[in-house]
């Protein structure tokens, strides 16, 4: 490919809006475009690198014995209201919504678990056709509410989503296997860094779930590991050992005492000299669900955080958010700050971590203002709560193992898996008939890879400040020839007959014939990111041309005709 005949644009300056690095540099290299918020054109470079990805999704996806099928992008209402979905991703405000012309309302699909569940039901009819995964690669569409970092976070992106369908759970855990499998030879493929972490499955629901993070100070998303163990895990689904609480003793005697103008563990902690790991700190949140909403109480360790992905997941609701000021008074009959599990309604739901499970002799508030409760006791002093694990984990903490201490790092989500089970197959009563002759509902697993956020991934991993570095498996070319001065004659004729001579090698090259100044060429080349560049300059004049590696600056003259041999060495390091 001729980048002169490329339509090859790039900028001198940052968008306004890049906050990323790969944002900046994807704009300033011409590779997207802004359309409106959250939407891009891909330019011809940048699609050339999503076609690559696809490929390489489309063969290993396949090897796994995927089935590639494509879905409509327009959704009616009725499937949604089906599995129940509807009236929830609208409250999120996720959905784009649209009406027909006679009324009906459709979604532009930001998932596609109703559309494949309703063609699996009408097209699966026994356990003989079972195990079947089918999968898409396709636009989807999700209302931001803060479309930001290019296609990080986009109101459209390329998608790969599948679908497996099985009879039984142990036919899930081998499909689940297997994409786990096809992942991790995607991404290496790609060329990127990665990391698999145990996730929560979120509102696609379902049981296990895993997210593929690729490892970036940029990521969205905080994540937890342990190098002695192997652990791994996003902080939302995190667990970990945490420090020992002190020794507590046989219950005591409730006492209440006054505590004027102390209102948070570090206070209390000063006020009565013990330690925040003998204190539990309620904490009161708002929780919605499609009957209603009410207010639940939490009970923390006073040293340790509430993980608020896990009490929705232990709630069980819609939506979750901390309880107002007013609230709060109105239900413990005090000022803010001393909230405790003692003398509450007997209607209000009570949950604790489960760190405070057997634990005696606890400091709490009492529901009085100026006033704490010294060896308060559950079952005692106020119903045994329900225990689950509430609890944020944190780096430094132990692993779950207890083989060693957990670290931090950022990443990126580019793929995610799940165990869906029989959720959406049993809402929807799509079933196929099993073995047994009776009707079953299929057992589902679900699978996505983020293409267009995989590719700004790579850039956001694979970058400096002359601009990108593309791993070559993904490059929108391998190799570029560039020719310094296309008004002579011999440099045209070395860099045509290289560019040839690639081609022919199965080099995906491409030649920088454009007529430009010689400092502009060689910005735009570091600036796009090629991970092999040969240079015919003046060295053309003593038979030698340059090739450098993009990644490292390794630079080498050779004779032209030992070029070739340069190039697969250096493609081989990029």
């Amino acid at each position: 490919m001729r980048l002169s005949k490329l339509h090859i644009v790039t900028l001198r300056d940052d968008p306004a809006d890049a906050e990323l690095p790969s944002h900046r540099l994807l704009a300033r290299g011409g590779y997207i475009v802004k359309a409106a918020s959250g939407l891009y054109t891909y330019g011809p470079l940048m699609w050339r690198t999503m076609k690559k990805i696809t490929a390489i999704v489309n063969e290993e996806i396949t090897a796994e014995g995927g089935i590639e099928v494509m879905m409509p992008i327009m959704h009616p209402r009725e499937l949604w209201e089906s599995s129940g979905r509807w009236d929830r991703y609208v409250a999120d405000g996720i959905l784009f919504t649209l009406k027909d012309s006679k009324g009906a309302d459709f979604c532009l699909g930001p998932t596609h678990e109703e559309v494949i569940t309703s063609y699996a039901d009408q097209t699966i009819t026994s356990y003989k056709q079972l195990p079947v995964n089918l999968y898409q690669i396709q636009d989807k569409f999700r209302d931001e509410i803060r479309p930001r970092y290019g296609l990080m976070r986009g109101r459209e992106f390329i998608m790969m989503d599948a679908y497996s369908f099985d009879a039984d759970q142990a036919g899930l855990d081998e499909s689940y296997a297997a994409m786990d499998r096809a992942y991790r030879r995607i991404f290496t493929r790609c060329g990127v860094s990665f990391r698999s972490v145990q996730a929560d499955a979120g509102a696609i629901g379902g049981s296990g779930s895993e997210e593929f993070m690729v490892i970036a100070e940029a990521g969205e998303d905080s994540i937890l590991y342990c190098e002695e163990s192997g652990y791994a895990a996003n902080v939302e689904k995190a667990d970990s050992i945490p420090a020992e609480a002190p020794p507590c003793g046989e219950a005591a005697e409730m006492e209440k005492t006054p505590t004027p103008d102390v209102r948070t563990v570090e206070q209390l902690e000063a006020f009565f000299d013990l330690p925040s790991a003998a204190m539990a700190k309620t904490v009161l949140y708002k929780a919605t669900w499609a009957e209603g909403e009410a207010l639940v109480a939490v009970m923390m360790r006073g040293d340790l955080n509430i993980n608020e992905t896990k009490l929705t997941n232990a709630l069980d609701c819609l939506a979750l958010e901390l309880a107002e000021d007013q609230a709060i008074v109105k239900l413990t009959g005090a000022e803010v700050g001393f909230a405790g599990p003692v003398g509450l309604d007997e209607k209000v739901r009570i949950l604790a971590d489960k760190t405070l499970e057997g634990r005696t002799n606890l400091l709490t508030g009492c529901n009085e203002t100026g006033f704490h409760c010294l060896n308060v006791n559950a079952g005692r002093d106020f119903p045994e709560p329900a225990y689950h694990d509430l609890r944020e984990a944190k780096a430094g903490e132990l692993s779950p193992d207890g083989k060693g201490a957990l670290l931090e790092a950022r990443g990126i989500e580019v793929g995610h898996i799940f165990k869906l089970g029989d959720k959406y197959s049993t809402a929807m009563k799509a079933s196929f008939i099993g073995e047994n002759g009776k009707p079953a509902p299929f057992v589902m697993g679900c699978y996505g890879i983020g293409v267009s956020r995989t590719a700004q991934s790579a850039v956001e991993q694979g970058h400096d400040d002359k601009g990108i570095v593309w791993p070559a498996a993904i490059a929108p070319f391998e190799v570029a020839v560039a020719i310094v001065d296309v008004r002579k004659e011999d440099q045209v004729e070395v860099g045509e007959r290289l560019y040839a001579e690639l081609q022919a090698a199965g080099v995906d090259v491409c030649l920088d014939d454009r007529k430009v100044r010689a400092g502009a060429k060689f910005k735009d080349l570091e600036l796009l990111g090629f991970p092999v560049q040969v240079t015919a300059g003046r060295g053309v004049s003593e038979g030698k041309v340059e090739v450098t590696l993009r990644s490292t600056g390794e630079r080498v003259e050779v004779p032209a005709e030992e070029a070739g041999a340069h190039v697969q060495a250096f493609l081989e390091k990029a």
